[in-house]
């Protein structure tokens, strides 16, 4: 096709902000997402080990999104787990079909092209395959792509791993906060309770890509979110009242802190705000993995420790299904529209 059906065409306001990414990525003035190297998070070398820290924590004090190197996932398996899904998307539509998820009956798992109760009610230029991957006995193994063969091994080895990370991660979140390391993991979870749910987003080539956008603005309910692509620039955080192109970093995680852990600290840790850009000569493909807190167990609130009289409450307490349902449905609020929510 030559042109987009108008379903994904951006309001006007916003299309003079979506420019050329890889002019973008190429661009050296401004500012960059800061890119974090993990190799000391755990040196027996105090100076080191803090130095890593620190900048671990910076990074999400500043900026609440970083690149993640040598954060200890081996090449090898991040090759897998991006040939595997590569592998499910070239497949033709009908294979890919019998894998579609139902949104009207509430099943969310498996391949499809809209996500349910996007803001805007606009279509976003992807296909996606969403599932859970971790805890293990939480996976519903029978919708994972049985084609290629690899998909389920590789897959469940990486989010394994990811897991551990998200634990050193956490313990650093929660010692920048004065807390003890594992009070953040406890507070979204912990181990049996903390959920990783896998978004592969699948972003064609697009023959107007100034008028579309692969997902369109917003910041991330999880905890942490941890992101794979295939080296195609696409992702932009809105930093400083701009948008910047985040640069393609080989053998990177990108990780975001999300509104979860941005609740927990009072705001000390941000959760971006941010979008996917899409393009016409390469497709884009992106391994997003959301680590949630149980939807009703835990309420979400500042915890005491980040609150003081000079810095109150900033967020109200709700459970992360409240948080989701407000974030989406903010517009019809009984509270107003007009009225500005502490998560704006």
């Amino acid at each position: 096709i030559e042109r987009i059906p108008k379903e994904y065409i951006r309001p006007e306001e916003e299309r003079p902000s979506i420019g050329d990414i890889f002019a973008e990525e190429k661009m050296d003035g401004g500012p960059q997402v800061p890119t974090v190297d993990l190799k000391g998070i755990n040196s027996e070398d105090l100076e080191v080990r803090e130095k890593c820290r620190e900048e671990l924590r910076k990074a999400a004090v500043d900026w609440g999104v970083m690149h993640l190197v040598n954060h200890g996932i081996p090449e090898e398996l991040t090759g897998r787990v991006k040939a595997a899904g590569e592998g499910f998307f070239g497949q033709p539509i009908e294979e890919k079909e019998k894998y579609a998820n139902d949104q009207a009956a509430g099943n969310v798992q498996g391949y499809g092209s809209k996500l349910a109760n996007n803001a805007s009610g606009q279509l976003e230029w992807e296909d996606y395959f969403f599932h859970c991957v971790f805890p293990e006995d939480k996976a519903d193994l029978s919708i994972w792509p049985k084609t290629p063969s690899d998909y389920i091994a590789a897959t469940r080895e990486y989010a394994k791993q990811l897991r551990a990370l998200t634990t050193t991660v956490l313990a650093v979140l929660s010692l920048g906060l004065g807390l003890e390391e594992g009070r953040l993991e406890k507070e979204v979870g912990g181990m049996e309770e903390l959920l990783l749910q896998m978004k592969i987003n699948y972003y064609p080539k697009c023959p107007q890509p100034e008028l579309a956008l692969g997902v369109e603005a917003h910041t991330d309910v999880s905890a942490l979110t941890f992101i794979l692509h295939n080296m195609v620039p696409g992702l932009q955080l809105f930093y400083e009242g701009k948008w910047v192109t985040a640069k393609c970093v080989p053998n990177s995680i990108i990780m975001h802190v999300g509104d979860t852990v941005e609740i927990l600290s009072n705001g000390k840790y941000k959760s971006i705000l941010h979008r996917g850009v899409v393009n016409r000569e390469k497709v884009r493909v992106s391994w997003a993995v959301f680590c949630e807190p149980p939807k009703e167990k835990i309420i979400l609130q500042p915890l005491p420790e980040t609150v003081s009289e000079a810095d109150p409450p900033r967020f109200p307490p709700r459970t992360f299904a409240q948080h989701i349902k407000h974030k989406l449905f903010r517009q019809t609020d009984q509270e107003g529209a007009d009225t500005p929510k502490p998560d704006e």
